[in-house]
């Protein structure tokens, strides 16, 4: 007598019923995969482990593009008009963002041309206020914007193109109104709205070893070097304060492009900027790229545990 129930197909299932349990061959016949409970649990789980460790993924990329900004590149907001019109920073107006290299200055000095972020000396003045916060959840957050370039840097923070290095003897100026190095006069086309005449004199100075004279392109606002001749050092600043290389403006995107260091002194001693997007780009690749096969190693050590 048939074992089979009336009315019911043989190769049908109950539904809840696990095929293999029931002898049915429909899920493993040829060119079908097993379709069992212990196949689907894995494929769940699998799933989970992998939405469970996203976060983790994204936390680590976010910490190592922090890190790469620390001691790579790091964006800057530009806080004033100071150099204009290479660098907008205007009141009441997008400021420019910057992407500032640091590696540059790992093995070599500032040269003239070089548009510079440094600490400023304690005799100067900021050429901003910023209101520091008084909390530690908003203080974290003005970091975090500041290593991103989001928000207003330090008072202590300042951008300046170098004008001459150590053992440089600087002056202003020959008959036609022109900064001089050393006796002769500088190319600077990126100039604006310079000083009068009758108020531009200064010098001459001697840089230190050490340190290096910076002025802003937009020479009648400006508060730098020659604006502080008179402390300490004579207007100049200690090369170990620079922060890096202003090498790129990110934003706004109509402003999108690299930042040259013309050869002032006619020496053609300028060096190569970070270009193009692969310098936008690099923190947050270099992060991921570090970040992936770390979680990829925690994983399979979860695995090789049971979890």
């Amino acid at each position: 007598m048939s074992s089979d129930r009336p009315g019911r197909p043989a190769d049908v299932v109950p539904e809840g019923e696990d095929p293999q349990a029931t002898g049915s061959t429909a899920d493993t016949g040829p060119g079908r995969r097993p379709a069992g409970r212990a196949a689907r649990r894995r494929a769940e789980a699998d799933k989970g482990s992998l939405i469970r460790e996203l976060p983790v993924l994204l936390l680590i990329a976010f910490v190592l593009a922090l890190l790469v900004k620390t001691f790579l590149v790091q964006a800057f907001f530009i806080p004033s008009g100071s150099m204009e019109r290479t660098l907008h920073g205007c009141p009441g107006c997008t400021g420019d963002r910057v992407l500032v290299n640091k590696v540059p200055y790992w093995f070599g000095e500032p040269e003239p041309g070089d548009i510079v972020v440094f600490e400023g000396p304690e005799s100067w003045s900021p050429e901003v206020d910023v209101q520091e916060p008084g909390n530690w959840l908003s203080s974290g957050l003005l970091w975090l914007g500041r290593a991103i370039g989001v928000a207003p840097p330090s008072e202590d923070d300042f951008v300046k193109r170098v004008i001459a290095t150590g053992g440089q003897t600087v002056q202003c100026c020959d008959p036609e109104g022109r900064v001089t190095v050393d006796g002769e006069p500088l190319d600077e086309p990126y100039v604006f709205e310079n000083t009068p005449l009758e108020s531009r004199a200064f010098g001459p100075v001697t840089v230190p070893e050490g340190r290096l004279w910076v002025m802003g392109d937009h020479r009648s606002a400006s508060a730098d070097s020659k604006a502080h001749i008179g402390d300490e050092w004579s207007g100049t600043v200690a090369v170990d304060d620079v922060v890096g290389k202003a090498a790129l403006i990110v934003w706004p995107l109509d402003r999108f492009g690299t930042l040259g260091s013309p050869d002032i002194q006619g020496t053609e001693a300028a060096g190569v900027p970070v270009s193009g997007a692969a310098a936008v780009a690099a923190p947050y690749a270099m992060g991921l790229v570090g970040a992936v096969p770390l979680t990829a190693w925690r994983r399979r050590r979860r695995r090789s545990r049971g979890d």
